[in-house]
């Protein structure tokens, strides 16, 4: 049995590295993963929900190299109710800390028909033949009927209990595909509750999409029914709608304490940063009214509103910014500051930087500095999120002219620098200064992609503000991301689109190692 101590803490369990990364475009590479798996320990979450090793070999890489790198949190590795997943599964984690192998199979009747093509007793055989594999392997298993708000509630408890009773330690209740509602998915829970033996050894956890716009609701409800783990995501990424927004449930839990009388672990002045970093690398931005951590969740305009903060911030905010990590400094740092005071500021911000990456941040600091009048905290913010662009890529760009005006045919030329140091110059001409820009990448790097969207937005104020660009294109029918950052817009524009190609000449050369890995391990 759990204790009471026990019995106020919610687990926060953070699949943005599985369940999150399948939204389209947000495939990261080996080294954006073991960032953000780092940044979740920073966060303190209790559960990283690392991938499925048996997706992929990149897959079982990015899952390995977590479990042999980071301390602190639970490791978890995602398989299908098979023994192939579950061993190669057991195989990526083997060097964690601590591990856990997270079993599944679908449940419900739409699934057993259409997917699986399974009767009840089949499902059931292969739910409990799983976990007691897995157990065999790791004493740290968890179970999900996926579809499981949409099963018939006494199958539902039939198979939860024979997992328990098979040796799953954790069960977690998913709504796959968003469907349910708060009280239905209440009623859930406290079935299970009532009609489960040995329910209450085990932890009830739960796993909500975003369809209806209910993950978070529906993921408090279960909380209040008797969950005491929560599967989430960072700014709710993920397929389709999205997850459970991490964020949202956990500020939730923290501001309205007295109410639920419960508590998470997680380090809330880590959620603004970490969401950030998120955002840089799939290049997903966060909505400016997105809860928590979105730029307008603390910004007050309507005159009665700001009369009220002045008298007593409580009057219109029930969270105070600095406990997400939100400083509301606004000048900082100006082009003849030092780099000890560039690391204070940092450092206030909430993020943590080595020597080399703190060396590479502060030069682009001074670049900036060198072309804006006033640095505030959202350019050193946009900064450090775009560290990771353009240090890690195959192409680097050394530099570009426009030529562009009323009447005359759009031109632009760049130069690249490839990883092996050769140079590469091209020219274009386009519709216009960005699509002349894009043009010239395309014929200088040989990828050729279809611009599907893009986005610019004022990193701050004022004439001389970063532009922050966010493009989504298509290659062989895949979707991807990219952010660049200038206070020029064609710049900004064209970083975007390098980053792209760069993530893409990864996923190529990803793409073609996998055969001589799979034909070196055989």
């Amino acid at each position: 049995m759990t204790s009471m101590a026990d019995d106020n803490r919610v687990k926060i369990f953070d699949t943005t590295l599985r369940d999150g990364e399948q939204a389209p475009g947000c495939s990261m590479t080996l080294r954006e993963k073991l960032r953000v798996a780092q940044a979740l320990a920073d966060l303190r979450v209790d559960i990283i929900e690392a991938g499925f090793p048996a997706a992929s070999p990149g897959d079982f890489e990015a899952v390995q190299a977590i479990a042999g790198t980071v301390r602190g949190p639970v490791i978890c590795g995602l398989a299908r109710c098979n023994p192939a997943d579950i061993e190669r599964a057991w195989h990526a984690l083997r060097d964690a800390e601590r591990k856990r192998i997270h079993v599944f199979v679908a449940t419900s009747a739409i699934h057993r028909e259409h997917k699986l093509q399974m009767a009840k007793d089949e499902i059931l055989k292969s739910a409990v033949e799983g976990v007691k594999l897995a157990r065999s392997y790791c004493d740290d298993v968890e179970f999900s009927p996926e579809d499981a708000s949409r099963t018939e509630l006494e199958y539902l408890a039939e198979v939860v209990a024979a997992v328990i009773e098979a040796g799953a330690r954790t069960i977690n209740i998913p709504d796959t595909v968003g469907y349910t509602v708060p009280g239905e998915f209440h009623e859930v829970f406290r079935y299970l509750k009532q009609h489960v033996p040995g329910i209450d050894d085990v932890v009830l956890s739960v796993h909500c999409h975003d369809d209806l716009g209910m993950a978070v609701a529906n993921s408090l409800a279960a909380v209040q029914a008797g969950a005491r783990q929560v599967e989430c995501t960072i700014n709710g990424i993920g397929e389709r709608a999205g997850n459970c927004s991490l964020e949202e449930v956990v500020m939730a839990l923290k501001t309205r304490e007295a109410y639920f009388g419960l508590h998470t672990g997680i380090d809330s002045r880590r959620l603004y940063p970490t969401s950030r970093l998120v955002s840089s690398i799939t290049g997903m931005h966060v909505p400016r009214n997105k809860a928590v951590v979105g730029e307008n969740a603390f910004a007050h305009e309507a005159g009665i509103h700001q009369h009220g903060m002045l008298r007593h911030h409580a009057t219109y905010e029930i969270m105070r910014p600095e406990d997400v990590g939100i400083s509301r400094s606004n000048l900082v740092l100006g082009k003849h500051s030092g780099r000890h005071a560039f690391r204070e500021r940092v450092e206030q911000l909430g993020f943590r930087l080595d020597d080399a990456e703190l060396k590479r941040c502060f030069d682009e600091f001074k670049k900036l500095a060198d072309r804006k009048k006033e640095m505030f905290d959202a350019d050193i913010e946009a900064i450090l999120m775009n560290a990771e662009t353009g240090q890690a890529g195959f192409w680097r760009m050394e530099e570009l002219h426009i030529t562009a005006g009323t009447g005359t045919i759009a031109a632009a030329a760049v130069k690249l620098i490839s990883e092996e140091h050769d140079e590469v110059q091209e020219a274009a001409v386009g519709d216009g200064p960005v699509a002349a820009a894009f043009r010239a990448l395309e014929r200088a790097t040989g990828i050729e992609l279809v611009l599907k969207n893009f986005e610019l937005r004022s990193v701050t104020l004022g004439n001389d503000a970063q532009g922050e660009v966010t493009v989504t294109v298509e290659y062989n029918g895949q979707s991807f991301r990219g952010q660049g950052l200038s206070t020029d817009i064609v710049e900004a524009g064209a970083r975007a689109y390098l980053e792209v190609i760069n993530r893409i000449q990864r996923r190529l050369r990803s793409t073609a190692a996998e055969p001589a890995a799979a034909a070196a391990s055989a």
